[in-house]
């Protein structure tokens, strides 16, 4: 009796603990919230064949925090159920004008901005090749680059705000219908063949010097190092990447990512190169409107992008942000519709998902630092394209496996975790630091699961990195992967 009476009161003791105390399935993660951070997590069972959903272990589940990156999922997810795995995007050239005998276009060259997340300078060249094939030789007008369907898009970070006028990066691309190469330039760093001579810089998708350069890399003598630096600044004549420091002589030529001041102006540029190098002359300027082509335009040459599953694949594996912003441009409703159109539609897509909860988007890439959700919303919405049969296998191949993911720094914590797992990981360090990470995971009775940790700093906590996260939820998600 003694022994039963004991036993209860230790239950009772147990059920009256906090949360946190417990771990409630979380204790490794449990400890960052004793350091305090604010975290939203939940680990649950799907449902399937026959077998209930079931909550293995949560920690505050309906708490609304940022999700940084974690938004993607989202926007993938809406992107799936709105246009299906097949769907292209398609870039046109157009004119009110034909081909005359000699080949000349009397008129303008138009391209149709189609909104395409992936377009590339490849996809350009096609374009290019297709109207030399239909016989245009020269354009009598102007090469215009329309971005009617929406850009310049107004910003509405402080990244991309700043990526205006001055940047040293590529996540904060702008975005435009009618942008090329996820918005961003690329410059190609080689050494001299002597030390002591300025680097050879040209531009990754042009013989021509796009954008312009300021070259201030020095070759240095073999195995000395190679150290780059770049900034992208934009000046009267035009965006111009200045790039420093010091590069060996038997290095590997270097790459270096920038995004551009104007997508739309960056299309431009580089399809009036490409013209020129296909011997399509044109005698007009080259120029970006947000007029849509008259509907008396005829189509000259066209090219889809790669099927919706493929994007999907980049944007939510390299997390870019260019992508999944356009991807939620391409969902909104009215004309030119801005970042917070896009967010409000993916917002109305979730809206639709049974028990979903509160869900706030003013974006579809996460770089904006309002948007919130909670651990019990965005496993809510990955059971729900679990049991789309016809999205799922396009949805989850988006995922990383940590073993071999693209991003090392997921490459962490026990063999279940880095085998059995699937995930997008978010980031946000401005104005707190923010790791969050969902996905699905199979357990060693091959039961689907899915799980979500948002863990979001404030003004008074310790620094917050991927190793403090990923080390205790390794753990932790193993754990429940061996138990069921």
């Amino acid at each position: 009796m003694m022994f039963h009476r004991l036993l209860s009161r230790s239950l009772l003791i147990v059920a009256l603990l906090p949360l946190t105390a417990l771990g409630a399935g979380f204790p490794q993660l449990g400890t960052l919230a004793e350091d305090g951070f604010r975290i939203s997590a939940e680990a649950r069972l799907l449902g399937a064949g026959g077998q209930p959903e079931e909550i293995l272990a949560s920690l505050s589940p309906t708490r609304s925090l940022s999700p940084a990156s974690v938004t993607k999922v989202y926007t993938a997810a809406a992107a799936l159920d709105r246009f299906g795995p097949q769907h292209r995007f398609t870039t046109r050239l157009v004119s009110t004008a034909e081909p005359g005998a000699e080949g000349v276009l009397d008129g303008d060259l138009i391209l149709d901005g189609g909104g395409d997340p992936a377009l590339t300078s490849e996809d350009l060249w096609r374009l290019v090749q297709r109207l030399h094939q239909a016989g245009v030789r020269e354009i009598a007008g102007r090469l215009e680059v329309s971005q009617w369907r929406f850009g310049p898009v107004e910003c509405i970070t402080t990244d991309r705000c700043q990526a205006r006028s001055r940047v040293d990066n590529a996540y904060s691309a702008l975005l435009s219908s009618a942008g090329v190469n996820f918005g961003s330039w690329c410059v190609n760093v080689a050494p001299a063949a002597v030390a002591g001579q300025p680097a050879a810089l040209t531009s990754c998708d042009s013989k021509e010097p796009l954008p312009g350069f300021d070259n201030q890399v020095e070759t240095q003598p073999a195995d000395s190092g190679t150290r780059l630096s770049a900034t992208r600044v934009t000046q009267q004549a035009g965006d111009v990447m200045q790039v420093s420091g010091q590069i060996s002589t038997n290095a590997y030529p270097r790459d270096l990512y920038r995004a551009s001041a104007d997508p739309a102006g960056q299309t431009a540029d580089l399809l009036l190169a490409m013209l020129e190098r296909a011997g399509i002359q044109v005698r007009g300027e080259a120029v970006t409107s947000t007029t849509q082509p008259p509907a008396s335009a005829r189509q000259l040459a066209a090219v889809d992008g790669e099927p919706l599953q493929e994007v999907l694949l980049r944007t939510l594996n390299y997390s870019n942000n260019f992508m999944a912003d356009v991807l939620a441009l391409n969902l909104a409703n009215g004309a030119r519709p801005g970042l917070e159109a896009g967010g409000a539609a993916i917002q109305a897509f979730a809206s639709r998902i049974e028990g979903h909860g509160p869900l706030t988007l003013r974006s579809g890439s996460g770089l904006t630092t309002d948007n919130r959700t909670s651990a019990s919303g965005a496993n809510t919405l990955l059971a729900h394209m679990f049991e789309q049969p016809a999205l799922f296998p396009s949805f989850v191949a988006g995922l990383q496996s940590p073993r071999n993911g693209v991003m090392r720094f997921i490459r962490k914590g026990p063999a279940n975790f880095q085998n059995r797992v699937m995930l997008k990981t978010g980031t946000l360090n401005e104005p707190v630091r923010v790791r969050a990470v969902t996905g699905y995971f199979r357990t060693l009775s091959d039961r689907w699961g899915a799980f979500t940790v948002l863990v979001n700093g404030t003004d008074s906590t310790p620094y917050l990195n991927w190793t403090m996260v990923l080390e205790r939820l390794s753990e932790d998600l193993a754990r429940l992967i061996e138990a069921h």
